[in-house]
C-alpha cells in the first residue's frame, strides 16, 4: 500500500494534529460541554460537534471545517451529519495503518 503524501500535508498543521489529539480523548480534552454530553455525542451521534472543536482551537468555525474536510479527505476523520450539525470521530484504523506504514516503510 502506498503512502498519500497528503496526509503528510494535513499532519503538518499544529491545530490539525491538536485536533487528532482532542478526538483520540474527547472526554478529557473537549471541555465546552459536560463530560456527560461529550460520552452522548461519541455513542448516539457518532463524534464530536464541529462547534465544539471550534471553541478548543479558538479559530474561525469555516477554518476549522476546512481542516475536518482535509482531514476526513485523506481518511484520518470519519463524520456523521445529523440534521444540520456534522460530528468527526478518528478514523483509528486508518491511524493506525499510517503508523505501520511509516514503521515498515520510512
Amino acid at each position: 500500500m502506498k503512502i498519500d503524501v497528503n496526509i503528510f500535508k494535513v499532519l503538518s498543521n499544529q491545530t490539525r494534529l491538536d485536533i487528532l489529539k482532542w478526538l483520540k480523548n474527547p472526554e478529557i480534552e473537549i471541555t465546552s460541554v459536560p463530560c456527560e454530553t461529550v460520552k452522548f455525542m461519541m455513542t448516539e451521534k457518532g463524534g464530536i460537534c464541529v462547534q465544539d472543536l471550534v471553541i478548543k482551537a479558538g479559530l474561525a468555525q469555516s477554518t476549522v471545517s476546512s481542516y475536518l474536510t482535509m482531514m476526513e479527505k485523506c481518511h484520518l476523520l470519519l463524520s456523521e451529519r445529523h440534521g444540520k450539525w456534522t460530528y468527526y470521530r478518528r478514523n483509528e484504523m486508518e491511524i493506525q495503518n499510517l503508523g505501520k506504514l511509516i514503521a515498515k516503510d520510512l
